[in-house]
């Protein structure tokens, strides 16, 4: 039993490493497509609202967004770490310190996905209500450029599912572990009773 639930437990610590390198990767291609679409359409950028297409300062309004999701994905990667450093992925007995790393780990993937989610749906209502299309359609289209796909947006449920999915499997996974640690005293204190009798 305890072989399974060691091999368990170092799945579910490298998918929450995987998770955050997610995180990563996405915040560094979020912007891409409106780059290449909104940028050149912002006439002066300290004045967002002299564009030469409506909605166009959307690639303005997310780069706080898209900073700070940079920084949290950093932060969840150095977190999922702390799972390696206290040997979460491989410790047969867990400390107060395992538990502790995997509680971190559950609130920060659980608080990203939440996070993520409402900020990416705030956007992606801004892009589909503001941005005039058409009108940004025939200024691209020349140019080959011209896209108006919410690929960047929509991708953000399936990464923060999969960070819901990392903390409910890191809970069982402490959860099993606890029942194991338990039995195992059980199994030693009745052990020790059957030997003194």
């Amino acid at each position: 039993m305890y072989k399974k639930q060691v091999k368990f437990q170092r799945i579910v610590c490298f998918g929450a490493l995987i998770v955050g390198a997610l995180f990563f990767v996405y915040s560094l291609g979020l912007l891409t497509d409106l780059y290449d679409t909104m940028y050149s359409m912002i006439l002066d950028p300290n004045n967002l609202d002299n564009s030469k297409v409506e909605g166009a300062r959307i690639y303005y309004d997310m780069q706080p967004f898209n900073h700070l999701l940079l920084r949290f994905s950093i932060g969840l990667i150095v977190l999922s770490c702390v799972l390696f450093l206290t040997n979460t992925h491989a410790r047969r007995k867990y400390y107060f310190s395992n538990a502790l790393a995997t509680c971190a780990n559950v609130i920060a993937e659980i608080a990203m996905a939440v996070w993520c989610h409402l900020q990416i749906g705030i956007f992606r209502n801004q892009y589909l209500t503001t941005v005039d299309f058409a009108e940004l359609e025939k200024r691209l289209s020349r140019r080959g450029t011209y896209t108006d796909s919410t690929f960047w947006f929509d991708i953000h449920y399936l990464l923060c599912a999969l960070a819901v999915v990392a903390a409910v499997l890191l809970i069982v996974n402490l959860i099993w572990k606890k029942k194991l640690m338990q039995g195992e005293q059980e199994l030693l204190r009745s052990s020790g009773k059957a030997v003194k009798a």
